[in-house]
């Protein structure tokens, strides 16, 4: 990505460095928890879907400190990372602003080892995810190392898909879309709940994708970026997750989307750039 003019975000909150404690919790749409519940789930028989509900009503622990904002580090990483998320800023706003509406980014914590949100405590092993109560991302940086050796997506591009993601799900937040799929959830059957968990995702890929159809229009991105997008999106489906950690795949347990579904989604945003061709509740597919 071509980001070396870019403005760096101010709502960057700083926490690395310090040690807290408390058990562990997740807010909604943490890419890396998918791979702890598997294991869990397939250890122990139960319903994956359970097992994230139950993460979910951890209670918040102890108050979260308050702490002022930023541009974070000045460590090459953390640069990259607080530039992204200015664009976000800037082309959110800018979709905002055409709708009459105004945008109120959310702010991204970076943290090393474990972090206390208000929707409860969590450890690196969750993975990157954002945190409805507080509107706050949450970043341990080691997540991308995860990605690259791990799932086999290195790249920029493909960290910043990351971001994006997450803070795709601070704009379903404001929009309304989170509150909308919980109380559906509540209403419907654990395997109707967990396609509506899907849809959710899948949306937040789709806006991920919308950001990066913008960020190319303003030549941001290089040559094979989009190809490290959609590799990333492919990377973290669930039915290839599943496949690794537990040698078969189970569909009615999905919470994410497929590999295919999954860069799908990514795909129509960057080449859409339309909020309303991101309506994964009304799709099909």
């Amino acid at each position: 990505m071509r980001l070396e003019h870019e403005r760096q975000s101010t709502n960057i909150e700083d926490r690395r460095g310090r040690r807290v404690g408390g058990r562990v919790g997740i807010g909604g749409g943490g890419i890396g928890m998918i791979l702890i519940i598997l294991i869990v789930s397939w250890l122990t028989g139960t319903n994956p879907l359970s097992l994230l509900q139950m993460t979910d009503a951890l209670p918040g622990g102890a108050p979260v400190e308050s702490v002022p904002t930023g541009t974070g580090g000045d460590d090459p990483q953390s640069v990259f990372i607080s530039k992204v998320v200015g664009d976000l800023e800037d082309t959110w706003a800018q979709i905002f602003a055409r709708a009459g509406e105004r945008y109120q980014p959310p702010v991204l914590v970076l943290f090393d080892g474990q972090v206390q949100s208000a929707c409860g405590f969590a450890s690196a092993a969750t993975g990157p995810f954002y945190c409805p109560a507080d509107s706050k991302v949450y970043l341990d940086l080691s997540f991308f190392r995860e990605l690259d050796q791990q799932f086999g997506a290195p790249g920029d591009f493909a960290q910043a898909y990351v971001v994006a993601h997450e803070v795709g799900h601070h704009v379903q937040n404001v929009l309304g879309v989170n509150a909308q799929v919980t109380r559906l959830q509540q209403q419907s059957s654990e395997a109707q709940a967990s396609a509506l968990s899907v849809r959710l995702e899948l949306q937040a890929d789709c806006f991920a994708g919308l950001w990066g159809h913008f960020a190319e229009q303003q030549s941001l991105l290089s040559p094979g970026d989009v190809d490290e997008g959609l590799r990333a999106a492919a990377a973290i489906g669930d039915d290839r997750i599943q496949g690794r950690t537990q040698g078969r795949v189970v569909p009615e347990s999905f919470t994410h989307g497929t590999s295919e579904q999954r860069a799908e989604w990514l795909r129509r945003g960057l080449t859409s750039g339309r909020i309303e061709d991101c309506d994964t509740f009304g799709a099909t597919r």
